[in-house]
């Protein structure tokens, strides 16, 4: 492992570190080789009111890695991309966006998927022997729904998800987007946006909310607020003492801490939160104890309150042991205190003894998983008997794990591979056999940067039309289209980076595939989970319910065996004969982000020949001393200085642009006009309207793990600022480390918190409900 290269002015040792015994990198020089040793004993850790959040946090929430990345989570560490997702704004196009046919196409498969659904709704026949508040609770629900099966998983947080402190949309947009252009969702009307504005001045709320309000809450927006004024919450961004505060505007002295309707609104608000964080619903115990934190008296009552509306559902199931052990619970002990003595002569007792969790949840999310796990049964079971000899003649000239992943695929519906980076040479090899055989196979990677990296190992020809983006097969923009049905005109669809998928881009895709056809879900399980809900990659592999082939494919070279150690918990002390990997101390943020400044403009170049376009500075959040935005504005300032003519942006700009939540598309700013910024992006030029500009572009110089994550770049500049420890976990450190193909800077002012985190901090659980249906469709895999 080697140093960065010193500037002249520079007084630094170039001498290597000396290692010590956590191996934590240490001191660099670009002239020496260095082995990873602790950091400077005076380097103090610097706070800031901006602090990057958790991954699945809000964006200016303290926190870690959430289900974002702070998504991710905000990145939101879901590192998501830039900007907060406002809902049906503008004027309906002529002409659809990119956003705007994906979001049709989710439309078309949410009203598949609920056709389906309701085709096989079931009364629940579980919970009958629940008693007290879960018994309440359970009637509530089903005094106000049909009674589909509700099963569902453990959470045992303590708190409730912090938000996802990405710098993109707060909130995941409904797929509600209609699918031809002239349907697209039209602008609130002149007067009902007049309205909300008097209601939110009344109120003392800002006006410019006064069109998103609009949107969000639909005909009689200006009326419905008047009336509950809490419902300011369901608008992204809202927090519920600024919902009090106007709250008391409108209602004076009627207004009190418990009233049904805030009560209503905040329980919804914290199961939003969760999901931000990538949960899919929050135990009971949780959720009543976070609406204690919120102040709300009785939170049992606004829990009930939120079932009886609709605007919640409640799911139990009985655990098996591993859950109950899992949810810290121990056997033979029921939720609510229920008894743990023998069973009776009918087996009575034994049955009322076993562990039942109670969780609530969104209705968005649990129709998501559970047409997730209908569909990937469905997939495993729709299989035609088909003579796997088919496939003999391609396996019998393949080895290592490419030979058992083309086994597995020939005789199986759902096939999980994972590996890193190195293994993707093995599904390419099963894409070329599959289309050999005249399958109809496609490859879908989650960004342009991966689909072009796959199609490199296929070779031109062989990559085209094989190889597409997710958002572009769900909006039909790319891939075979859909046939009569509605279902993908496919025989083999393999997904690449599978740990990106959210649950419902998981139920949309897998919900389109036709029967017969195969699945392969393909990635490295050790990176950041998706930006969005769900951990559906993770839930999989727990299930073993399909075959699951490990690569053996290590990825090479000094950053691979660095990263490879990273992913079992070891930060090894690598050796980098040709200065792959370098360690840069600093001791404060301002100094991490001069010297990040330096790598990529200067000594990065010079050492290595590798460009400023060529390199991307990753950093745990966008908040801080050493954030992203403090990043990107030191990096446009010596690599593209400018006046900043169009919203804070030059011709010229590297950005990072969010067509929608959870997505990040590099590009470079061309021009600006009446229209929009216009930028150039790997799938062509875009045209981000100006009022979607703030929301939707960031620069894009520096990107948080979330956003970088599904791509890979020449050279990387990890920046580990010292207000940025809380936030570190092994699966960020081996997402960022491994953005890096030849060359790996790291700026550390972290001292022992870098290995800490790699040693010990594992990604924070999610709480979802796959695990539970996976095993009520089917057995488990050998």
């Amino acid at each position: 492992m080697s140093t960065e290269p010193v500037p002249p002015e520079s007084t630094e040792n170039a001498g290597p570190a000396t290692p010590d015994a956590a191996g934590e990198p240490g001191t660099p020089d670009h002239t020496a080789t260095a082995q990873p040793g602790p950091a400077p004993a005076d380097s103090a850790p610097t706070s800031d009111d901006d602090t990057p959040p958790a991954r699945g946090t809000a964006e200016g929430a303290s926190g870690g890695e959430g289900g974002g990345e702070g998504t991710p989570a905000a990145e939101a560490d879901t590192d998501a991309g830039p900007g907060a997702d406002k809902a049906a704004e503008g004027e309906a196009a002529a002409q659809l966006s990119e956003a705007q046919a994906e979001l049709a196409a989710q439309k078309l498969e949410r009203e598949r998927i609920e056709r389906r659904r309701a085709e096989k709704a079931e009364p629940i026949h579980s919970g009958t022997k629940l008693s007290g508040r879960a018994a309440d609770l359970l009637a509530a629900v089903r005094a106000v729904e049909s009674g589909a099966k509700p099963p569902a998983t453990a959470f045992a947080e303590p708190a409730p998800a912090p938000r996802r402190p990405a710098p993109e949309p707060v909130r995941r947009p409904q797929p509600s987007a209609a699918a031809p252009a002239a349907d697209a969702a039209p602008a609130p009307a002149a007067e009902a946006v007049e309205d909300v504005r008097r209601a939110l001045a009344d109120g003392g709320a800002p006006e410019a909310l006064a069109s998103q309000a609009a949107a969000a809450l639909g005909e009689g927006a200006g009326e419905l607020l008047r009336e509950d004024p809490w419902q300011l919450l369901r608008l992204p961004g809202v927090r519920p003492e600024q919902a009090d505060g106007f709250a008391r505007a409108l209602l004076g002295p009627e207004c009190a801490p418990d009233d049904e309707r805030r009560g209503r609104a905040v329980t919804v608000w914290l199961l939003e939160q969760a999901a931000l964080a990538g949960h899919t619903a929050l135990e009971l115990p949780t959720l009543t104890a976070a609406l204690g934190r919120q102040a709300v008296p009785d939170a049992e009552a606004a829990v009930q309150s939120a079932l009886a509306e609709g605007e919640a559902l409640v799911f139990q199931d009985a655990l098996d042991s591993v859950d109950a052990v899992r949810a810290g619970r121990p056997e033979g002990t029921a939720e609510n205190g229920g008894g743990g003595n023998g069973g009776g002569e009918n087996g009575e007792d034994a049955e009322e003894a076993r562990p039942v969790r109670v969780l609530v949840g969104l209705e968005r999310y649990a129709l998501a998983e559970e047409s997730l796990a209908d569909a990937l049964a469905r997939v495993v079971n729709s299989l035609p008997q088909e003579a796997s000899e088919r496939w003999e003649p391609l396996t019998a000239g393949a080895s290592g794990s490419a030979a058992e992943l083309l086994r597995a695929v020939a005789g199986h519906g759902l096939v999980l591979h994972t590996g890193g980076d190195a293994s993707r040479a093995e599904p390419a090899a099963l894409l070329t056999a599959a289309r050999t055989l005249g399958l109809r196979a496609v490859a879908a990677c989650h960004t342009p940067d991966g689909r072009q990296r796959f199609a490199a190992l296929l070779g031109e020809r062989a990559a085209a039309g094989a190889v597409v983006t997710v958002p572009g097969l769900l909006a039909g923009s790319e891939g075979p289209g859909r046939d009569a049905d509605g279902a993908f005109a496919l025989d083999l669809l393999v997904l690449l980076d599978a740990p990106q998928l959210d649950v419902e881009s998981a139920a949309m895709l897998a919900e389109s595939l036709p029967d017969g056809a195969r699945l392969v879900l393909s990635g490295d399980p050790a990176v950041l989970w998706s930006a969005g809900p769900g951990r559906v990659f993770a839930d999989l592999l727990a299930a073993r319910t399909c075959p699951q082939v490990a690569s053996r494919t290590p990825d090479p070279g000094p950053i691979g065996e660095l990263v490879s150690g990273v992913g079992i918990g070891e930060l090894n002390q690598v050796d980098a004969p040709g200065k792959e990997i370098v360690i840069v101390p600093v001791r404060e943020a301002g100094e991490a982000v001069h010297r990040t400044v330096q790598l990529v403009a200067d000594s990065v170049p010079r050492a290595f020949g590798i460009t400023p376009e060529e390199t991307v500075a990753i950093t745990p959040g966008h908040g801080g001393a050493a954030g992203t935005r403090a990043l990107n504005a030191a990096l446009k300032e010596r690599l593209n200085p400018g006046p900043g003519r169009f919203g804070g942006f030059d011709p010229g700009d590297r950005v990072a642009y969010s067509p929608a939540p959870g997505r990040t598309v590099p590009g470079r700013v061309v021009t600006a006009d009446a229209d929009g910024l216009h930028l150039s992006c790997a799938d062509g030029p875009v045209v981000v309207p100006r009022e979607r500009v703030e929301q939707a572009v960031r620069h894009g110089w520096a990107l948080t793990a979330h956003q970088a994550v599904g791509g890979r770049w020449p050279a990387a500049v990890v920046v580990l600022p010292g207000d940025a420890a809380q936030t570190l976990s092994r699966p960020w450190v081996y997402t960022a480390f491994g953005r890096a193909e030849r060359h790996l800077s790291v700026v550390h002012g972290v001292e022992q918190a870098l290995p800490k985190a790699v040693a010990e901090v594992p990604a924070k659980p999610r709480t979802t409900r796959l695990p539970v249906l996976l095993r009520t469709q089917a057995p488990a895999a050998d």
